[in-house]
């Protein structure tokens, strides 16, 4: 936002309708939900993009350029909005409301009330919150409420929203098989990060392990929130558990656990802690596995009793399988306890492993293994009376069948039989009651697909729509005359853009081979007349026997070097002979400065490799001209053919003169000019060669050693044809 004044800030929640505020507040206190955003101008209604949106559980993110936000919550936690142009403002999330912030230039009126903007929040969004409101109550009504917003859509990023939410309804009602069909809507009218997760929870659901793990391992980590990250690897470790990979999913467990310390996220710390000692359980580690149930123990305890319980359950589970009664028994009597507090604050279905039924039928259990029937029967007498209260057939079943063999392994047969004649009697309850739900099943997933059935011909209708005005408008004359128009502009368009790419493609490789031929034509002559110098220089000692070995040996590399100017590239053999004797006419020249060794590995195949022609030897003039010639005592000279890569070689071309710095302070106006203009030929050569061979030639310069006389280092790395 580039506007530079003050804003103040005006926090709008925007509630769907006064006969739903009461519900909205019966959210799960424990369980994290998706809390929608966004930051407007309220003048303009122009969305504020990069806002930064922080939850003091450890999600964050920003607004997006339609100033719409994100972020995973629960209820309690406090929401915090910044941004340069307006004071922070803290908030505290009591439910998965949609939040609306609006500023205004502080000149203007400070204020709007909630009733005045809820007669401006669009329908669109007051049919998506309703859906979620009674996404846990009702799923007819919420999914009608889907049907009804996606008639009032107009964009592709309201579509997603709208289904996204759908699959919501259909994955908390156990319907997987849609859930994963209306993700997979959602992402197609747009790709949101938050929905692929969803996605990939659903396919694990609907038990498609193999796209799931597909799913979670293409969604990029960079791409996601912190909490998003934890998210993704939970569920891949979840995934690989179920079909019993289990190193894999400890691993992937493991790598959620370092973010969630890392980010100090302790709700997952705990979870995952969890989930890496049930999944090592079931791999048979129970040593391990006891170690990561007590760190998630210890640290649920300073969370909230409910969610302390539900690890100590776990442990005692794991105890029971370690076969260690004693500890299980004192681990669920403390449980026990414990549920007696919370059960006056909180409510357990029968499902809840909380429920007081099923602690005193393993407690009863486990008494039972210990041969102590006394309380064993104690415990399953109290058990069955609990689950007879609250109608937990389920329990009141295994607990009498239970309390039958204890009877029968006393003696007491009397009993033992009239337990297992209630035993009878309860399953014949839970065989009837069992029809009963999956009539009542499969009366409510045919409800659920009629609704989904209704949604699917509104987008048919939609898309028939539109093909059917396609089609219209395409059996139009003058149309057709325009599409058949612009095919053949098209064509002539692309035939004279390939002719001119052509020409030029064409054109550049002249270019470039000129310039080549230019580049070596400039090259030549320096190096001759730096060479005739070393022969008048002989001649003027009278060391007439000495210039003439020397004058034949220059002639021999003259006529290699004539015989070469007008190749591109020489084979790398050719080119070692040619450095071997220049090296050899310097080395008579200054015989007392330096000695030179040529060493080349006996791997290389130098009949692979080809080179510019006097690509390398401009560095060794330079070697034994500006490094070696100075040097107070006798220097070395090293050229070091080696191979690293089955398809490149490194030349490396070392001295240990007196370096480049001090070689450019004693260098003459003339010399840096001269230098500059080798040196510059020798880049340009080796740009026009890359650019018409493909990055064929590499050339690196830099010292050789952190000495007095740091000496200079030449990488040239050839890649092979």
């Amino acid at each position: 936002m580039q506007k530079q004044y003050k804003y103040i800030l005006i926090l709008v929640l925007g509630f769907i309708a006064n006969g739903l505020n009461a519900q909205v507040n019966e959210v799960n206190n424990f369980q994290s939900f998706t809390v929608r955003g966004s930051v407007i101008e309220q003048d303009t209604r122009k969305p504020i993009p990069n806002v930064n949106i922080q939850v003091n559980g450890g999600g964050y993110t920003t607004t997006n350029t339609f100033g719409e936000f994100r972020v995973e919550a629960r209820k309690g936690d406090e929401l915090t909005i910044r941004h340069k142009d307006f004071e922070t403002v803290y908030y505290t999330i009591e439910s998965n409301e949609r939040i609306l912030v609006e500023v205004e230039p502080y000149e203007k009126s400070n204020f709007i009330s909630k009733k005045s903007k809820k007669l401006q929040e669009p329908k669109f969004n007051w049919f998506i919150d309703s859906a979620e409101v009674y996404l846990k109550k009702d799923a007819k009504k919420s999914i009608q409420f889907i049907a009804d917003a996606l008639e009032l859509s107009d964009s592709k990023k309201e579509n997603s929203e709208a289904y996204e939410v759908l699959g919501d309804i259909y994955m908390f009602w156990k319907q997987y098989d849609l859930a994963v069909s209306n993700y997979q809507i959602s992402i197609e009218n747009k790709t949101v990060n938050s929905t692929k997760l969803k996605l990939a929870k659903a396919y694990t659901q609907n038990a498609n392990y193999q796209e799931s793990i597909v799913l979670y391992n293409n969604i990029r980590e960079r791409d996601l929130s912190n909490y998003q990250r934890i998210i993704r690897f939970e569920g891949l470790g979840d995934t690989y558990r179920i079909i019993k990979d289990f190193d894999k999913s400890v691993e992937a467990y493991n790598n959620g656990l370092k973010l969630a310390k890392r980010f100090s996220i302790t709700t997952k710390i705990i979870d995952l802690n969890s989930k890496i000692a049930e999944t090592l359980n079931n791999k048979g580690d129970i040593v391990k596995a006891e170690g990561y149930f007590n760190e998630s123990l210890n640290l649920a305890k300073t969370q909230n009793k409910k969610r302390a319980i539900e690890e100590q359950i776990k442990v005692a589970d794991l105890k029971n399988k370690a076969n260690n009664y004693s500890d299980e028994i004192k681990l669920r009597k403390q449980a026990l306890e414990s549920i007696e507090d919370i059960e006056k604050d909180s409510v357990f279905d029968n499902e809840s492993p909380l429920t007081p039924q099923k602690q005193n039928y393993k407690i009863g259990s486990a008494y039972a293994q210990q041969n102590d029937y006394g309380n064993a029967i104690e415990f399953l007498e109290e058990s069955i009376e609990e689950a007879t209260d609250k109608k937990d057939l389920v329990v009141q079943k295994d607990a009498t069948r239970k309390l039958s063999e204890v009877y029968k392994t006393t003696g007491d047969f009397n009993k033992a039989l009239e337990a297992y004649q209630a035993y009878v009697e309860v399953v014949d309850k839970l065989v009837i009651k069992r029809e009963q739900e999956i009539s009542q099943a499969a009366r409510f997933e045919k409800e659920l697909s009629n609704k989904q059935n209704r949604i699917t011909s509104l987008e048919s209708d939609r898309e028939l729509s539109e093909s059917k005005y396609l089609l219209s408008t395409e059996q139009s004359k003058r149309q057709r005359v325009i599409i058949y128009s612009l095919i053949g502009g098209l064509f002539l368009l692309a035939l004279v853009a390939f002719l001119m790419f052509k020409f030029i493609r064409e054109q550049r490789l002249a270019n470039n081979l000129l310039a080549l031929k230019s580049l070596r034509s400039q090259m030549n002559p320096h190096f001759i007349f730096n060479a005739l110098n070393s022969v008048n220089s002989f001649i003027a000692s009278n060391d007439e026997r000495t210039a003439n070995k020397y004058l034949t040996d220059f002639s021999k590399l003259m006529r290699a070097v004539l015989e070469n100017s007008e190749e591109d590239f020489i084979p790398l053999e050719k080119e070692i002979e040619l450095l071997q004797l220049y090296s050899q006419l310097e080395h008579f020249r200054f015989q007392d400065k330096f000695d030179y060794k040529i060493e080349i590995d006996e791997k290389i195949k130098v009949e692979d490799f080809v080179i510019p022609p006097m690509l390398l030897q401009p560095y060794i003039e330079n070697a034994v001209w500006h490094g070696l010639r100075y040097k107070r005592d006798k220097g070395l000279l090293k050229i070091i053919i080696s191979q690293e890569k089955k398809d490149e070689i490194k030349i490396t071309i070392i001295d240990n003169g007196i370096g480049r710095k001090k070689s450019k302070a004693l260098k003459t106006n003339n010399q840096k000019k001269q230098n500059s203009k080798g040196m510059g030929n020798i880049k340009k050569r080796v740009a026009i060669l890359n650019d018409m061979y493909k990055d064929k030639v590499d050339v690196s310069v830099g010292d050789f050693q952190d000495e007095e006389d740091t000496g200079t280092k030449v990488v040239v790395t050839l890649k092979k044809d």
